[in-house]
């Protein structure tokens, strides 16, 4: 690449009082613990601008994740934020899957405190978005922590959604490493295998982190007893909330402490410099065993006829990750003042 200098005279006097353009972004979440921590970051950080909140199933129902939407923004001192419901099933109908082992039985560790006096608002999730992406084209980023059924609505209700997307980073898949429901899928992916498909063959500049990323980074039982004893905003909340979290993955993964994969999502969408990434095209599998099962194509070989993987846009896929640097990171934020 040509190096390219700069002139001292070329640069304007009033450079000292420039402010970088926030970046605007939705967060279609499923709040759920992590999802919270998550959405402290975003209305903690200075680069951001949240546009809104939509809501969907998976680690709490879509009317419980909207409740705690909610009730998250009111205490972020941000009540005026839309809170936009989205779909209460999965795109092939059913009982949505809800991980409520994982996260309580109200999706915030059984912490319950009084609901918002503020309301949902008055357009879907689909709506929503397709409205936000169209009134700022190339200008908004989507944080997805949940399963992709919304997406895929507004892909399904505007066919230039996708191109319109700056970008979408998803939380979701387990490339090349074993899911968090079975052997073969991650959650999010699971609870909506058709919806992710249909999204990461949109052409859409998507950015996935999948759960072989995030189980790198922990948050250890130091670090929750530091945001527990905390005086500072958010964090004695956010340090109860894990309380709960924290007990499951000592049960399931004999993990003393948490894999915080929505503030690493979060990370990735901030400070995408703290982790390399491979592109391919993405599928997820929609039957058989192996439901909601990511498999990228990393264009290793030239394939000798189409298959399902041919002529669709690749995607970037995190393939490694700045474990101390996203740790430190995401303590600065939950214990910002």
């Amino acid at each position: 690449m040509e190096s390219v200098t700069s002139n001292s005279h070329d640069i304007p006097e009033t450079r000292s009082s420039f402010s970088p353009k926030l970046e605007k972004i939705i967060i279609d979440t499923d709040p759920g613990i992590d999802d919270s921590m998550a959405i402290f970051m975003a209305f903690q950080s200075p680069e951001v601008d949240v546009l809104g909140l939509t809501t969907i199933f998976g680690n709490v129902s879509t009317e419980g994740a909207t409740r705690n939407a909610l009730l998250l923004c009111e205490i972020a001192g941000r009540p005026g934020i839309p809170v936009a419901e989205g779909s209460t099933e999965p795109l092939k109908g059913g009982k949505p899957r809800v991980a409520d082992f994982v996260h309580g039985s109200n999706g915030l560790g059984n912490v319950f405190l009084t609901p918002s006096k503020e309301k949902k608002f008055e357009k879907s999730a689909s709506e929503f978005l397709v409205d936000k992406v169209s009134e700022f084209p190339g200008e908004v980023s989507i944080l997805a922590l949940g399963p992709l059924t919304n997406l895929a609505l507004a892909i399904k209700r505007d066919s230039s959604f996708a191109s319109k997307v700056k970008r979408l980073v998803v939380l979701g898949g387990a490339f090349f490493a074993l899911g968090n429901v079975n052997p073969a899928a991650e959650a999010n992916i699971y609870g909506d295998p058709e919806a992710a498909d249909i999204v990461f063959t949109s052409g859409a500049n998507i950015v996935v982190v999948g759960i072989n990323i995030t189980t790198q980074v922990k948050l250890t039982d130091e670090d929750l007893s530091g945001l527990r004893i905390s005086k500072l905003r958010h964090a004695q909340f956010l340090g109860e909330l894990c309380k709960f979290y924290r007990d499951w993955h000592v049960k399931s993964d004999g993990v003393y402490g948490i894999f915080p994969h929505d503030p690493v999502s979060f990370v990735a969408l901030v400070r995408p410099h703290l982790f390399t990434y491979k592109k391919g095209v993405v599928r997820v599998e929609t039957q058989g065993i192996c439901v909601g099962h990511t498999l990228m194509d990393q264009g290793l070989k030239k394939w000798n006829s189409n298959n399902p993987w041919s002529g669709y846009a690749p995607v970037s896929v995190a393939w490694t990750v700045d474990v101390e640097e996203v740790v430190l990171y995401i303590k600065e934020l939950l214990m910002k003042p």
